[in-house]
């Protein structure tokens, strides 16, 4: 990923940031996922741990976490995510619980060392670094020994996206996961830069960094990905239901890899 794509990525949040609470970036299916992810952290590190938000968006998971005790440190890359962030710990009185800073993934070399007790990753965003073998060894810095990292990741096999693009006959869609360069995803007129990985993939690049598996779960294997928020409102106790079989499978082995996203718990080592 290049710095072209790394600019037109920045651009993309930028233009969305103003309007992202809303039906793009805070959907139902969205807000599914969010709660996921934010239980494993909550599950992972205990309340007043230092946390750090790696690609935080308008600051929903940092506020969130800020108000149940954890010191959080939220980064993003685009400016008008960060300013949205800072808006919103201002408002919810938490803004001592809550550090904003216009910080990528890729610059992490600018925070202190050895400073915080887990890092999470909600949404993607990890998709969107331009050498995650290099971020993994900039998250483990960060982290104290036996720190956590909790991240929903963007995987490489998507039932639904399979079964939505190859109905239209977008072949070239439905193959995008597995590229392995960066796929131009478009977003509201412009682009985010995207690599997709699978769970042994990115499992194992973390490793090299000296992390270990705690825990790894499907997101959005059964549930349709937020991008179709058309059906899921038509169908709301269909997704409800799928939900609930989903929650209860989550972690088998041959499901928990596949999935619009994958939740995976890995620990730093001492």
């Amino acid at each position: 990923m290049n710095t072209r794509q790394l600019a037109d990525t920045q651009r993309a949040f930028d233009e969305v940031a103003a309007g992202y609470d809303g039906p793009l970036g805070n959907n139902t299916l969205v807000r599914a996922v969010r709660a996921r992810t934010l239980a494993a952290v909550t599950q992972s590190v205990a309340p007043g741990g230092a946390l750090l938000d790696l690609g935080c968006g308008t600051g929903l998971d940092a506020v969130a976490l800020g108000r149940q005790g954890y010191r959080v440190t939220a980064i993003d890359w685009s400016a008008k995510m960060v300013a949205q962030t800072r808006e919103r710990a201002t408002r919810a009185g938490n803004k001592r619980m809550v550090a904003v800073h216009q910080v990528g993934i890729h610059e992490l070399g600018r925070l202190p060392p050895g400073t915080f007790d887990g890092a999470y990753s909600n949404l993607g965003a990890l998709n969107c670094v331009p050498d995650l073998g290099s971020a993994a060894a900039s998250i483990a810095a960060r982290l104290r020994p036996g720190g956590v990292l909790i991240a929903s990741v963007i995987g490489r096999v998507c039932p639904w996206e399979l079964a939505i693009f190859s109905r239209k006959r977008d072949w070239r869609r439905a193959a995008a996961r597995w590229s392995r360069e960066p796929v131009a995803v478009p977003l509201i007129g412009r682009t985010v830069w995207t690599r997709y990985y699978s769970p042994s993939e990115f499992r194992s690049t973390f490793a090299v960094a000296g992390f270990t598996l705690r825990s790894l779960r499907t997101l959005g294997l059964l549930v349709p990905p937020p991008y179709a928020l058309a059906f899921a409102d038509r169908h709301p106790r269909l997704v409800a239901r799928l939900q609930a079989i989903e929650d209860r499978v989550a972690g088998w082995p041959g499901v928990r890899g596949w999935g619009d996203h994958f939740l995976i718990v890995m620990e730093r080592g001492g």
